[in-house]
């Protein structure tokens, strides 16, 4: 069991991310935590996880969770040995085998005499025969990365499982394992993920917005069909509330413009009766009373009206969805940008592919690259950018300008404000407030514009890539986006 109780996060630099949530998560359930990028669902997954700590509130797990992160380059210095947390717990058991008997490597290693046999078959479920467990993390692409993380579950043997976009940089062929998991699993499961497949195979929806998280017993599909409803509901009636609110008016402007012809007509009969003038004057008093109470209950009238009105208003949900406007490239369709005569690429002695590729980019092609994890999709593409050369053939590139949106985001600077980072990309012709502008295209508000680029989700960063690119007075001739879904959520896929 997972328990929150009234748990808050404020940031370091003292921004509220979320307050007062609470939420119970019972024993084998399997949710879905869903949310706009930046709400703190992975935050939240690492408070459950015990690797952050709240501000705020109570957490409390039945048994240690294990907890797999978005994958962004962050393990690249660590063996796979040292990302599983089990370096420590292998050399004990080396060194016992060894005849290193001491109290030591006895409680390093807790009993667990099978770490090597599980790490085995493990790494054979998930088709990581080839890798060794002291190699770095750096060598491997980003589906062999996820697969290691997902590897340790069997590993670590948790009860409770916490997978923050698990199917991130997976093929098709590792997503159909994981998916088989998630359905014969018995273990207690948290997922973040923006994969429909995924997340319908889940029997419970969690909403995480700026309100709390709200609970739906169905999945992802179900979650769908209820918002619909909700939505409906909810514009009917705003739609009847603006309609009331529209009569209340008009019913005081009425009754206003009665009284006041009633009132004219009363002075005129007043004047010809030749009405003493002390007596007209409180009678004029006590006319402007009636019609001062009267203004008073149509304006408390028409004040509750407005407030409930505003109430509804506020449960709207958010503008959610980034506005595109790319330049056309100045390039003419049909030219020739890069032209591969028999390349490959290799490993100290072997080769990535076993036959050479041979192919052309022309300006204004769209092309995707597929293949399984490991194949060499991201070397390929540093060699057609010349980040990398390959070990045989040619590659001629006439000078194009490209941009390359890599997994792990590293055009953005985490030194740098979000608006500082914008800032990078112009090229002197936009004003501040132009980019202003284009920043809130891209959902980027006020409250964003001095915000550190490192306090950014992935969806953010891949948000603010995008936003830059639009910034530049000249478009590029390639934009290479390597796995550009991955962090995003559903509404901007």
């Amino acid at each position: 069991m997972l328990i929150l109780q009234d748990v808050t996060y404020i940031h370091p630099n003292r921004d509220l991310l979320f307050a007062d949530i609470n939420l119970i998560i019972n024993k084998q359930e399997k949710i879905a935590l869903i949310g706009n990028n930046g709400v703190g669902k992975s935050t939240l997954l690492k408070i459950l996880a015990g690797s952050l700590h709240p501000t705020n509130g109570l957490v409390k797990a039945g048994s240690k969770p294990y907890y797999v992160a978005q994958i962004f380059g962050q393990y690249n210095n660590y063996s796979i040995a040292q990302a599983l947390q089990i370096e420590d717990k292998l050399n004990a058991l080396k060194e016992i085998l060894d005849g290193n008997v001491t109290d030591e490597n006895m409680t390093l290693l807790d009993n667990d005499w099978a770490i090597e046999e599980r790490c085995k078959e493990a790494f054979m479920h998930w088709k990581l025969e080839e890798l060794d467990l002291s190699q770095k993390m750096e060598t491997l692409s980003g589906g062999q990365k996820t697969k290691v993380f997902l590897a340790g579950i069997s590993i670590h043997r948790s009860e409770i499982v916490l997978l923050d976009e698990p199917s991130n940089h997976l093929d098709q062929f590792s997503r159909s394992i994981l998916y088989n998991y998630i359905k014969v699993t018995t273990n207690t499961l948290m997922v973040v993920s923006h994969d429909r497949a995924l997340l319908n195979l889940l029997n419970t929806v969690c909403e995480f917005n700026k309100r709390g998280i709200t609970i739906y017993g169905g999945n992802y599909d179900f979650y769908a069909e209820q918002k619909i409803i909700e939505s409906d509901a909810l514009n009917q009636d705003l739609k009847s509330k603006e309609k009331a609110l529209r009569k209340a008016k008009e019913t005081e402007r009425e009754s206003l413009e009665r009284q006041q012809k009633l009132d004219a007509r009363g002075k005129k009969k007043q004047e010809k009766a030749g009405v003493p003038t002390i007596l007209m004057k409180t009678l004029k008093n006590n006319a402007e009373k009636s019609t001062s109470r009267m203004k008073g209950v149509h304006a408390e009238k028409v004040g509750a009206i407005s407030l409930e009105l505003n109430q509804l208003r506020k449960e709207l949900p958010d503008v959610d969805k980034m506005k595109m406007d790319f330049d056309n490239s100045a390039l003419h369709k049909g030219k020739i940008l890069i032209t591969a005569k028999d390349v490959n690429f290799g490993y100290g002695d072997q080769l990535l592919w076993k036959q050479a590729l041979n192919f052309q980019i022309t300006s204004g092609e769209r092309i995707v690259v597929k293949g399984l994890n490991g194949s060499g999709k991201t070397t390929l593409i540093k060699m057609i950018l010349g980040e990398l050369e390959p070990r045989s053939g040619t590659i001629d590139r006439s000078g194009v300008k490209a941009i390359y949106i890599d997994q792990d985001y590293s055009l953005i600077d985490n030194k740098l404000s979000v608006y500082e980072q914008a800032q990078q990309y112009n090229s002197g012709v936009l004003q501040e407030h132009d980019i202003k502008i284009r920043l809130n295209r891209f959902l980027f508000t006020k409250e964003y514009w001095d915000k550190p680029c490192k306090a950014l989700s992935g969806g953010e960063k891949m948000r603010l890539m995008l936003c830059s690119l639009t910034i530049s007075n000249q478009a590029p001739d390639i934009i290479v986006l390597d796995e550009p879904t991955n962090n995003l959520d559903i509404q901007n896929i």
